[in-house]
């Protein structure tokens, strides 16, 4: 670990975000700044991807939210980003397309998995579920999570349970889970720039729909 690395990076970059806060609202980015640092001294984060969540807090943070970071949601489940504001709330997992060596030979079924299973998984915790990754990355995820759930095709649904049992048996996901599960927005970071721009799944699909069929990509 490089602890002074690590802090003058996140430093550097809640200086830059914060240019654009209101100054009220620049302690709120600065405690998301300190809880970084500190899950970094207990080897909880890495420097990537703790930029990425600093730009997705400090978007929610001007639209009057109160943000948390790696936060437990459940017994076995943590978060990203957790935001209040009101009385809803609303949940960021951030996803950079890294796959683990062992699914070298498989990497687009298993990050597909690796999506849908999240959208399943932590859209129950929360009124809004969204994903969020870099302006390089596209995002497998089946279009029945553009419908409403009285609307999803029953097979569809166990062909995405299929697809994730294969990488998630302790526990599975559940296909109730799958059938009930909702996707608010996808946000995209340009990490440069240091902003993120959200996006409605409708219009995410489209943008990216010409690419995924180009490379016979199917969800």
């Amino acid at each position: 670990m490089d602890l002074e690395k690590f802090s003058n990076d996140v430093n550097e970059m809640t200086k830059k975000l914060s240019t654009n806060l209101k100054e009220n609202d620049i302690p709120k980015l600065n405690h998301v700044r300190q809880q970084l640092i500190e899950m970094y001294k207990k080897n909880l984060v890495k420097i990537n991807h703790s930029i990425l969540e600093l730009i997705c807090a400090n978007t929610l943070i001007s639209r009057g939210y109160s943000v948390e970071v790696e936060k437990d949601v459940s017994d076995i489940l943590v978060c990203d980003i957790y935001a209040k504001k009101g009385g809803g709330n609303t949940i960021i997992e951030i996803e950079t397309g890294f796959t683990p060596p062992e699914h070298a030979m498989d990497t687009v079924d298993y990050f597909a998995a690796r999506i849908m299973s999240k959208i399943a998984r932590y859209s129950q915790y929360c009124s809004k579920f969204s994903l969020a990754t870099p302006v390089v990355g596209i995002l497998p995820f089946s279009k029945i999570f553009l419908l409403p759930p009285a609307a999803r095709n029953r097979d569809e649904v166990q062909k995405i349970k299929d697809l994730c049992d294969r990488y998630y048996k302790n526990p599975a996901v559940q296909y109730d889970d799958i059938l009930n599960a909702h996707l608010h927005s996808i946000y995209l970071i340009n990490i440069d720039k240091g902003f993120a721009k959200e996006l409605d799944p409708q219009g995410y699909v489209e943008l990216t729909d010409d690419l995924l069929g180009r490379s016979e990509v199917q969800y």
